[in-house]
């Protein structure tokens, strides 16, 4: 459903989100097919919340990026809810900011690559688990995790190219 009525900020503010229209017409269509599909119906005590949702953000390259977190996916019910995460990155280290609400440290596992940042809780009460892909190379050894209020941020060092550099000889 698409409303004609148009917004005093509308052309400035969302010019750079081109498929908005889009997006939320997936939405709406994926929302009634959980309606349509018996979603929820049957389910057993403790096995909710249900959530879906969308985080919009324009990206360092001056382009709108979306993701979806919750766990809902195509009309099905995972186990584990995908968080709700950021990454800012800085000059010389990147930081992940992962919502958790509930979540102990002993509850808490996460791996890194160069390249990504795997999170996964194991509290059978509240089950999280997300695979971050990394903006830029990362030193893995370098991550620092704080965990608190439900917030866990990760801050990891950037790999410099130098760090990587080779030495040629010349014959």
């Amino acid at each position: 459903m698409r409303h004609n009525r148009r917004m005093p900020f509308e052309d400035d503010f969302f010019s750079g989100f081109g498929d908005m229209d889009e997006i939320f017409e997936r939405m709406m269509e994926d929302m009634k097919h959980l309606r349509g599909s018996g979603f929820g119906e049957g389910m057993k005590p403790g096995k909710g919340p249900f959530v879906y949702g969308v985080s919009m953000r324009v990206g360092q390259d001056g382009k709108p990026q979306i993701s979806e977190f919750g766990n809902v996916e195509h009309g099905r019910v995972k186990e584990e809810r995908e968080p709700l995460v950021d990454v800012l990155n800085g000059e010389r280290e990147l930081t992940v900011i992962v919502e958790l609400p509930g979540v102990a440290k002993e509850h808490l596992k996460l791996n890194t690559t160069e390249n990504a940042l795997k999170i996964e809780v194991t509290d059978p009460q509240r089950r999280f688990a997300k695979r971050v892909a990394l903006p830029a190379k990362v030193v893995e050894e370098s991550a620092k995790a704080k965990l608190k209020n439900g917030i866990l941020e990760v801050v990891l060092k950037k790999k410099s190219p130098e760090r990587n550099a080779k030495t040629i000889s010349v014959e």
